[in-house]
């Protein structure tokens, strides 16, 4: 989150971190551990276990990792597809494409797969979460070795942190925010500007290519702030003098990121297969006032018991700080102001509006309490409607108190080592205070489970037999986010060499939903609804032969050229009944073949 430059140590102050190499390599052993232990169940066997609360992201983000890699070395469009949703096909750059790490990692992809490369990728943006914020705090902002790798390990690897590690490769990559931050505070200078500017443009690019909510918080957040800091009396006369500096350099980096993202941005906001907002319910994705109190169900509180239901799923519990660590964030804060002078009160000043500001826009459109929603109307209510806003999930706005309540806590204890209190009483108060906080979140490994293969029909290749080049391929039940195989069957086929099959439908954010708002997947219809009721609830469906002709006439709009259904079929949210889906199919297409591992229909052409 953004800070100013006026709490770093002066030139007078004795050597900072920077000079303390042991204390770099403890950090990032420790980091290293961290983000090991909290990914741990999926590395004991990456490519057979998966996240138990959200396999169908982990699955989609496989899925872009090999589209990505394959579309980059074939020459193909990264930033839209038709290999799914046939025919319209997904313009990727509304959704959350991650190009470049698919671009970077695409070696890695080819070489061992894309379940293990997208392990890789998790556990490294925690590690480079807590060593991009060390790094600015050491180099920048505090004194203490120990003051910044509190900072820094809590940013890394606090709730909002570990809960999205539950398959978010956007949201993870926390590592992005501090270096944005650096980059802008260095346009405050005339040394180097066109550089500055230059290097922030192509810092943004990445950005928005790998997380562009979390991009579009950092910029707001930044502005929040510096309007507050600039505004101040102790401030005015210095923000008058940088703004110049600080307007060109947006400029330059206005022009470079414009450039590098000219094509994306045409394709987000008006190229086909596009939609405005989300099809997500801004009540229910709005964190409960009590929820900044609770704890995660993944620390060592959650561990004993205390952990809280009160998110809307267990990816997005985006504040969940407990009360001890927000009594202390306060002391922090009030230890801070009381030694500050007036230059440093504008910056604590700027940095606690921001914290409140974020804080009350996290609350939605409606205030929710313990999990009861009241009549009491929010300002995000004001803001929600407003272009990109209205693509933004409030909860998700917490995620900015994070890194305030970290810098607060690393200037405490800078503050607390350099000026230690003379009392025992108070210095043990302090320790006290702090482990209270800080131990009971404490993250505990994400919960994983094995999913269930892919089939021998995909991994030997069999497939190519049944499919014409670049031809349709559907699996039953229809490829969405609560049945996740279809994507992860073409993820294996690409990250093999195996060719391109396309498939219907698909986990994706694409238009149909209400009053052109967007939805998950494609709009519904009737082969697929039939399946899909058949899967989820074991019955089949009454079968007429208006049935019939519905579900083949969908098969020939799809191009659809073979139906398969595996022996186990992989549920995201629920078992799947393969038997009800088989007869159900059976009824509308007549009897299957059975090819290596699965049941195979063919589709006869119109």
């Amino acid at each position: 989150m953004p800070i100013s430059p006026s709490l770093a140590p002066s030139p007078a102050s004795p050597p900072r971190v920077a000079r303390d190499r042991r204390a770099d390599l403890y950090v990032a052993l420790a980091a290293l551990a961290l983000a090991l232990w909290v990914t741990s169940g999926l590395w004991r066997n990456p490519n057979v276990r998966t996240i138990t609360v959200n396999s169908s992201d982990q699955a989609l983000f496989e899925w872009l990792l090999a589209f990505g890699g394959h579309a980059l070395t074939h020459g193909e469009n990264p930033f839209f597809t038709y290999l799914i949703n046939v025919p319209d096909g997904v313009n990727l750059a509304v959704n959350t494409s991650i190009t470049v790490y698919a671009a970077v990692f695409a070696p890695l992809t080819y070489l061992i797969g894309p379940p293990a490369t997208f392990l890789v990728i998790l556990t490294l943006n925690l590690v480079a979460t807590a060593l991009a914020w060390y790094w600015l705090l050491s180099r920048q902002l505090v004194r203490s070795p120990l003051a910044a790798a509190v900072g820094a390990l809590f940013i890394a690897f606090s709730p909002g942190m570990v809960s999205h590690a539950n398959a978010h490769l956007n949201w993870t990559a926390g590592w992005l925010v501090p270096l944005l931050v650096w980059r802008v505070f260095a346009l405050r200078r005339r040394e180097h500007l066109l550089r500055n500017g230059v290097v922030l443009g192509v810092l943004v690019a990445v950005a928005f290519s790998i997380a562009a909510e979390g991009l579009f918080f950092t910029a707001l957040a930044l502005g929040v702030f510096l309007a507050v800091w600039a505004l101040h009396p102790a401030r005015r006369a210095e923000a008058r003098a940088a703004l110049p500096n600080l307007l060109r350099g947006l400029a330059v980096t206005a022009v470079v990121a414009g450039v590098l993202l000219a094509y994306p941005l045409w394709l987000h906001f008006a190229g086909p297969q596009r939609f405005h907002g989300t099809g997500f319910d801004a009540v229910i994705h709005s964190e409960d006032v009590v929820s900044f109190g609770a704890y995660p169900r993944r620390s060592l509180a959650g561990e004993v018991g205390l952990g809280s239901w009160l998110a809307p799923n267990p990816t997005e519990e985006n504040s969940f700080f407990g009360v001890p660590l927000l009594v202390l964030a306060v002391a922090c804060f009030v230890a801070l102001w009381r030694r500050a002078d007036p230059g440093r009160r504008a910056t604590l000043w700027a940095i606690g509006v921001t914290a409140v500001v974020f804080t009350v826009l996290s609350f939605g459109p409606e205030a929710k309490v313990d999990g009861r929603r009241t009549d009491l109307p929010m300002p995000f209510d004001l803001v929600g409607q407003l272009p990109v806003v209205n693509a933004a999930l409030p909860a998700r706005l917490a995620l900015v108190v994070t890194p305030i309540i970290g810098l607060l806590l690393a200037y405490a204890v800078d503050q607390l080592r350099a000026h230690a209190p003379r009392r025992r009483s108070t210095r043990l108060a302090w320790g006290i205070g702090f482990a209270a906080a800080l131990v009971p979140l404490v993250p505990t490994p994400l919960l994983t489970v094995e999913r269930e293969p892919i089939p021998r029909f995909i991994t030997a290749g069999t497939w190519r037999e049944y499919v014409s080049p670049g031809g349709v391929l559907t699996p039953v039940p229809l490829t969405l986010d609560i049945y996740p195989d279809g994507q992860r069957w073409q993820a294996y086929a690409l990250a093999h060499r195996q060719g391109e099959f396309a498939i219907p439908s698909g986990f994706f954010l694409g238009p149909g939903g209400p009053d052109g708002r967007g939805r998950i997947g494609p709009v519904p219809r009737p082969f697929g609804a039939l399946v899909d009721q058949a899967g989820r609830y074991g019955l089949v469906p009454i079968i007429t032969e208006g049935s019939i002709t519905e579900a083949r006439a969908d098969l020939r709009y799809w191009r659809v050229e073979i139906v398969v259904l595996p022996d186990r079929v992989h549920g995201a949210k629920f078992d799947v009944h393969e038997d009800a889906v088989r007869r159900t199919v059976t009824a509308l297409l007549g009897e299957p073949q059975r090819v290596d591992d699965v049941w195979l229909w063919r589709v006869p052409p119109a």
